[in-house]
């Protein structure tokens, strides 16, 4: 279903991106992964947020990074990419396709 593009060449193993800069020596936490895994998404989450409000502004500044990648990439414009997105959000929020399975990760 997910789709991704190809490794680089020579590429072995998964494909992690680097840690941001400023999380390096400050008092951070990683709260999500996602992977694209055979064409299906895994998810490695902590809770991350005492009030779970949190996550819908988590959820809205991942959408607008994204949208930015997709311009920068010349792809679309932030605002077709934002609408983009939220149009798909809102179908799946309202049918959702696939509710997956949440369990411990492996350490």
């Amino acid at each position: 279903m997910f789709g991704k593009r190809p490794s680089p060449p020579g590429g072995s193993g998964p494909e992690e991106l680097p840690i941001p800069g400023d999380a390096v020596g400050n008092d951070s936490a990683e709260i999500l992964r996602v992977w694209i895994v055979n064409g299906g998404m895994h998810v490695s989450l902590q809770q991350g947020f005492d009030d779970p409000r949190m996550w819908g502004i988590a959820l809205v500044d991942m959408a607008r990074h994204v949208a930015r990648v997709y311009e920068r990439e010349g792809v679309m414009t932030e605002a077709e990419a934002l609408d983009s997105i939220k149009s798909l959000f809102d179908a799946e929020w309202n049918h959702m396709t696939d509710a997956g399975r949440t369990g411990l990760a492996r350490q």
